[in-house]
């Protein structure tokens, strides 16, 4: 007979059968249920978008850690989403009295429930920060009015309105999602009171490890003026110069009521705090608009719409990318950190405290100077070492071809079309493994295409087609001798089958994708307002190209976002190595910029090494597959002859009709490409014959490309 103690292990093992995760199939209703997608599940649990569709279809199984946290996720949502029941109803905290929001009157939106929504993944519980102080009692000039377009539960219950408002001259703040709240303010340091005890405004962090983004308060002209404010400030040549004197009353003010205004002062962009206390901060960001806080060529149209359509076209940026927190090349570096923080809490194990700690995969808490091929010439790396050996020239193409290679037939051709690849950058940097570390020095080193950093690499032997531009340097000509090189462009030369052999090399021993969450957050803010814009990722190149005709047109508002997304991530690349600014700087000096974790210019060098030659093998097989070779290159607009006037007339398709995969192919996605204009051929060869380049005027309206999104 068996004992006790083999039956009990004969148990155990059936348990441990048992299979650890619901069925496929349960697992994407509960994701669905929750409302998250598989992009966004794949960001939380580390992984790709292709590993949560395998975990969903039964192809594959998390391990260990990701089982855990993905079985915590699960059991989760099944306690509020049963299968074939309501959601399960979770009693919620009594939020802190909030004024009364009402109707706003106009025509009636259909009455929806409120259910209770899941929190994002990855995004804080309730109980991770304190509650927010009660409010004092609000004392209006007017009665209160809010409004909602629509009823839907606010996403944090901590900031119920919504991440930022639009304050108009006559107290009226206008919020995301339709709602108006009467603001009683007066001064400003009654403006920061109001925006962090009554207004309800913020929003969560993007990473359990960040910090809630502070309320943003956005001011009109009238607003401005009436807070004491001047509605325009004058006297400097440039917009970056602008903020108000030291014995301005309005700072006297905020002096005097024991707040205090970062060094940039109060400028377009105010920052004013008080020193955490706790957990809590206390700080409310404000941009004036009449002080041309929102800049014309990255938010097209904006500064000049009513109070209500700014305030959705903010809150819509700041709900799928970032609340603004100054420039969009500002914001775009601060999702950087957003998504990436330095720190996290760490359980010191001699005394059981929690302290902080690194938080790996991130850049740190301490600046780190560059090797100095990838400083600039006036960094003081560079200046105290008296160092000539060059520098790093990763920088995207410019690139005209020579009217003395034109053929017969392409000189007959008679349009000239301009392809643009969406977001390139942005493309770039997907999957992208940077250096987290230092760089190491090393001489008489072999090449290894999985190292990031900087080879000093003669590549002058190597030769291609004349017809295509060099993928070893910006301007497409070929290399005359040694040079400093990033790793994607070394390997590239290594992929079209030649010897490499690297004299020098500043290399980084700490590696790791830094800028995945950053793509993967900014690539689904782009194909969702191209989405809102009628350009959906189900349309064919017939239907995509009539919608890109007219997407401008659909909504101003979305526009507006979409070259905000554009611009948050050409500026955010271009923010890693931001040059110093000012006719004071002197040679050898340290600027402001240096002094932050982010300034990383070998990053920079990383992601624009890697869309160049992108864009180099896109080229490369278009002539393999068609015979066609491009007229220009700018960044990343291509101009290629054309016996029409659509892409459709040249671009490889199969004989099925599907897009032929390596070269161009249209679509709405980050590296997929778009029309960018026509002109004739004509028109394209008189430019070259002058050394201008077409891809810069291919819009028509002598229009500037902005390069490098």
């Amino acid at each position: 007979m068996a004992s006790e103690e083999e039956l009990f292990a004969n148990i155990d093992a059936l348990l441990e059968e048992e299979p650890q995760l619901p069925p496929p199939a349960e697992r994407a209703r509960l994701r669905e249920a929750a409302g998250i997608t598989q992009a966004r599940l794949a960001t939380a649990l580390k992984t790709s978008t292709q590993t949560v569709k395998n975990y969903e279809n039964g192809r594959s199984e998390p391990k260990s850690p990701r089982l855990e946290a993905y079985q915590r996720l699960l059991r989760g949502w099944a306690v509020r989403y049963p299968a074939g029941g309501a959601a399960a109803v979770v009693p919620a905290p009594t939020p802190a009295p909030q004024p009364v929001a009402q109707t706003f009157t106009g025509p009636a939106a259909p009455e929806v429930p409120a259910v209770l929504e899941t929190a994002p993944v990855g995004a804080p519980a309730a109980a991770d920060s304190p509650e927010r102080p009660a409010p004092r009692p609000v004392t209006p000039s007017r009665p209160v009015v809010r409004k909602r377009k629509s009823v839907k539960p606010a996403a944090d219950s901590r900031f119920p309105h919504g991440p930022l408002a639009v304050l108009d001259g006559d107290g009226t703040a206008y919020g995301a999602d339709g709602i108006v709240l009467d603001c009683p303010a007066r001064t400003v340091p009654e403006l920061v009171e109001w925006a962090l005890r009554e207004s309800g405004l913020g929003a969560a962090k993007l990473n359990r490890h960040g910090k809630d983004s502070d309320p943003l308060i956005v001011l009109t002209a009238s607003a401005a003026v009436k807070l004491g404010l001047p509605e325009r400030l004058e006297g400097h040549e440039q917009r970056r110069s602008l903020r108000l004197p030291a014995d301005h009353p309005v700072v006297k003010q905020v002096t005097k009521a024991k707040w205090q205004l970062t060094q940039r002062g109060f400028g377009p962009w105010a920052r004013i705090y008080r020193t955490a206390q706790g957990r809590e901060r206390q700080c409310v960001q404000f941009a004036i608009l009449s002080w041309d806080a929102l800049d014309e060529r990255s938010w097209p149209g904006v500064a000049d719409m009513e109070p209500a359509d700014i305030a959705r076209v903010l809150g819509v940026y700041a709900t799928r990318v970032i609340t603004p927190r100054g420039s969009t090349a500002v914001s775009g570096l601060e999702l950087m950190t957003a998504l990436r923080p330095p720190t996290k809490a760490v359980q010191d194990p001699a005394t059981g405290n929690w302290v902080s700690g690194r938080n790996a995969g991130s850049l740190g808490t301490e600046p780190m100077d560059p090797a100095p091929p990838e400083a600039t010439p006036e960094h003081p790396v560079v200046v105290n070492s008296g160092w000539s050996g060059g520098f790093l020239d990763e920088e995207a193409y410019q690139w005209v071809r020579s009217v003395d290679l034109l053929s017969d037939e392409e000189c007959t051709q008679p349009y000239a079309v301009g392809l643009d690849l969406n977001t390139a950058f942005l493309a770039a940097a997907a999957r992208l493994v940077v250096g987290l570390s230092a760089p190491d020095h090393f001489h008489t080193v072999k090449f290894n295409p999985k190292i990031p950093g900087s080879w000093l690499v003669d590549l002058s032997h190597i030769e291609l087609d004349p017809r295509l531009p060099s993928p070893f340097t910006p301007d497409g000509t070929r290399p005359t001798g040694p040079a400093w090189y990033q790793t994607h462009t070394v390997a590239y030369a290594q992929e079209l089958g030649h010897d490499v052999h690297p004299v020098e090399a500043f290399l980084r021993r700490e590696t790791g994708a830094y800028l995945d969450p950053w793509h993967d957050r900014l690539k689904a803010a782009y194909v969702e307002t191209l989405a809102d814009l009628g350009v959906t990722r189900d349309l064919d190149d017939r239907q995509f190209l009539a919608a890109m005709e007219r997407h401008k047109q659909v909504d101003p508002a979305m526009a507006a976002v979409l070259a905000a997304i554009k611009a948050t991530v050409k500026g955010g690349v271009g923010k890693l190595r931001e040059r110093p600014q000012g006719k004071s700087y002197r040679e050898g000096e340290r600027w402001p910029a240096l002094e932050r974790p982010t300034w990383r210019p070998d990053i920079r060098a990383a992601v624009i090494s890697k869309a160049r030659v992108n864009m180099h093998r896109k080229l490369s097989n278009m002539a393999k597959m068609t015979g066609l070779f491009p007229l220009a290159v700018l960044s990343d607009c291509v101009v290629y002859p054309s016996p029409g006037e659509s892409p459709l007339d040249f671009l490889p398709y199969a004989a099925s009709g599907k897009p032929q995969p390596g070269g161009f192919r249209l679509g709405p996605t980050p590296g997929l490409a778009k029309p960018e204009g026509v002109q004739s051929m004509l028109w394209a060869v008189d430019l070259m014959e002058k050394g201008l380049n077409p891809a810069r005027h291919i819009k028509g309206g002598d229009a500037v490309l902005d390069e490098g999104e």
